[in-house]
């Protein structure tokens, strides 16, 4: 049985990353690696993405900026996507892999521009 903020966070995670997405993480969760879908459902999405204090939109600029610093392509893919879910352009992205160049290192902006300029092509956007 599921809490009231794994539901929330369920619905959060599924508008932002899109649904196929995340049930299919969901439903091909293992013994192993289920209580982490859990977690990050119930806690990353439930407990701070429901939040008033933020829009989703804040909270996509953060994300591609600190997922950037740690250096985490595949959850960058994931989050780019989302992003651009939650209303961010491609110069707002932009501007944030050139924020993340100086305060983060270019190596780690450089594979930002690349990563994102990869999903942008797959989401077909015009303008890369």
């Amino acid at each position: 049985m599921h809490s009231k903020k794994f539901d929330e966070g369920l619905e959060v995670r599924r508008a932002v990353l899109g649904a196929d997405y995340v049930d299919n993480s969901i439903n091909n969760a293992t013994d192993f690696n289920r209580p982490l879908q859990e977690l990050v459902t119930e806690y990353c999405w439930g407990e701070i993405w429901t939040r008033p204090g933020l829009s989703r939109k804040s909270r996509s600029m953060i994300n591609l900026a600190m997922i950037t610093a740690l250096n985490r392509p595949h959850e960058l893919k994931l989050h780019i996507r989302g992003a651009i879910t939650n209303g961010l352009t491609i110069e707002e992205i932009h501007e944030i892999f050139l924020q993340c160049a100086i305060y983060c290192g270019v190596p780690a902006a450089i594979d930002s521009f690349r990563t994102a300029q990869e999903v942008l092509k797959e989401m077909e956007q015009s303008e890369v």
